[in-house]
């Protein structure tokens, strides 16, 4: 069976400087009408910093949606005609001061498709530099260098509860193991 939705209408409500709001009038499989509320992202970036002691950099910083402060791996916002890789250097190093000297594409994935269309393309981060943070002006984070083993427990503890850190935690434990 065929479950593809087909877009009858379409209606942008809001456009901001992150994300942009639109309402879609779907036509359901059994021809039945529907509406779709969908926010448009213009992708992401996330980043595994591993050190070369095997830990791996994790940003705190508070998350006004969930009201509290989160720890995550350093990502960000796509810039227009700004490529992935060019904004996972842009952002490991405005947010925690490291510069990579190796960064490696992994795999992307979708955020929340059941709502947004955000894209996130996942990149791991070796042979680290230290240099100066620049977090963007509303930016107030706290830079952790945490051993991955004791990053497992704090998600097992759920210390950590963000979607993407947890898919890279668990990939840079799979990472070192093959190392």
């Amino acid at each position: 069976m065929n479950y593809e939705e087909k877009t009858m209408k379409s209606e942008k409500i809001y456009e901001g400087k992150i994300v942009n709001l639109r309402i879609d009038t779907v036509e359901l499989p059994d021809k039945k009408y529907s509406k779709r509320e969908i926010v448009e992202h213009p992708g992401s970036v996330g980043i595994i910093p591993i050190t070369d002691d095997s830990h791996i950099i994790l940003v705190k910083q508070f998350r006004k949606p969930v009201e509290q402060n989160l720890l995550e791996i350093p990502a960000g916002k796509i810039e227009i005609n700004e490529e992935p890789k060019e904004t996972a250097f842009r952002e490991l190093c405005e947010e925690t001061g490291f510069v990579a000297n190796k960064l490696e594409y992994l795999f992307e994935f979708y955020t929340s498709p059941g709502f947004s269309n955000e894209k996130m393309y996942l990149f791991v981060a070796k042979e680290l530099v230290k240099r100066e943070a620049d977090p963007d002006d509303d930016e107030y984070i706290e830079v952790l260098k945490v051993k991955i083993e004791d990053s497992i427990n704090m998600i097992l503890r759920g210390e950590i509860v963000d979607s993407k850190t947890i898919i890279g935690i668990l990939y840079a434990q799979q990472y070192l193991i093959g190392k």
